[in-house]
């Protein structure tokens, strides 16, 4: 039997005769490295995914003892990382695993110490892994949960600006970015408060992803803009920021007046704007508000004889039981919102100005 207790910075091991022996150095567990159970945490894969990364395409650690389990140094994690890195952009396993293997055989990799994965495998997260499933979905967002999971934010970042760059926002936001977030939403709530710092990371990143979009300078078509309000309980404001891209995108001019929005803050808006269309916000049943839409859809302005009334489109899940006032949009999609959107301008010369900031 063998005990370890700490003094002066090193480990005395103690024999069953309790004679102590200062001959452990901590270290020493570093250069063991760490098991293929902590390496697939850390990465967000399974460990299935990391033993069939060794069997097929000798990604695998790169000292095993006969007779012991594998053991990953961190110049092995960071082979593996770049894996994950290439097969998230889309790259084949095969032709990834070529990539990420050093150009040929010389000194071990540089050991990215502050990158590296801890030395012992850290308490096990409930169900044994920290990978977030998110079913069948492009390689984009597939690779965005594992970073997310990592909390890898740079690589986030990297994969969201590729997204937009590649998909425009309108596919981002609906085939990688929604289904990550709703991933992690579903592991928030079935695993409490353990997955709370990977969704408050991927939510950042995808905000600031989106809003550079939106603020980007662009050609604007002229006319009336479109005002863009969360519900006066409604706090969630990714899908009104991913709207706001997509009109920058399309060069229609909008007002992001962001979440929670107080309703006589909104129908003064409304009045003070005179907006082509107002887009209302809600995500759950508890914050749709059909009254204050049907005072937003009677708003009127202009001279006598020539009143005018913005085009109202209650957007989000909050309004699936509701009936909003005829002939308010109600669209299921950010593409749909978009097009009905785009039928309230009229076809007028596009003016140069940059992108209203949201707020």
């Amino acid at each position: 039997m063998v005990n370890e207790t700490a003094a002066g910075g090193r480990a005395l091991v103690t024999t069953d005769t309790g004679g102590p022996r200062p001959d452990h150095d901590p270290a020493d567990d570093a250069l063991a490295g760490v098991s293929t159970g902590a390496v697939a945490r850390r990465l967000g894969v399974s460990p299935t995914t990391v033993r069939s990364w060794e069997r097929r395409y000798g990604i695998g650690p790169s000292h095993r003892e006969p007779g012991r389990h594998r053991r990953w140094s961190p110049a092995d994690i960071a082979l593996l990382e770049e894996m994950c890195r290439l097969t998230s952009r889309g790259v084949p396993p095969g032709e990834a695993a070529r990539a990420a293997r050093p150009p040929e055989p010389g000194p071990a990799r540089p050991d990215p110490a502050s990158a590296a994965a801890p030395a012992g495998p850290g308490p096990r997260p409930p169900g044994g892994s920290r990978a977030m499933p998110v079913g069948t979905v492009r390689p984009e967002c597939r690779g965005l949960a594992r970073a997310a999971v990592r909390l890898d934010g740079p690589e986030v970042a990297d994969i969201l600006r590729l997204a937009l760059a590649e998909l425009g926002p309108e596919r981002a936001w609906t085939e990688v970015m929604m289904p990550a977030l709703r991933a992690a939403g579903r592991k928030w709530a079935a695993d409490g408060e353990q997955y709370v710092e990977v969704e408050h990371l991927l939510s950042w990143h995808v905000s600031a992803a989106l809003r550079a979009v939106a603020v980007t300078p662009a050609r604007f078509r002229s006319g009336p803009p479109v005002l863009l309000a969360a519900m006066p309980a409604e706090q969630h404001t990714l899908p009104l920021e991913a709207v706001a891209a997509g009109m920058a995108v399309r060069g229609l001019p909008y007002r992001m007046l962001g979440a929670t929005v107080p309703a006589r803050a909104l129908l003064d808006a409304v009045q003070r704007l005179g907006p082509s269309a107002v887009l209302l916000w809600s995500q759950s049943e508890r914050t749709a508000d059909p009254l204050l839409a049907r005072q937003v859809d009677r708003a009127v302005w202009g001279p006598p004889g020539s009143r005018t009334r913005s085009l109202v489109v209650a957007a989000g899940p909050g309004w699936h039981r509701h009936d909003p006032p005829a002939p308010t949009g109600r669209p299921r999609t950010l593409e749909a919102a978009l097009d009905l959107i785009e039928q309230s301008f009229t076809d007028r010369p596009p003016t140069t100005r940059p992108a209203e900031p949201p707020r």
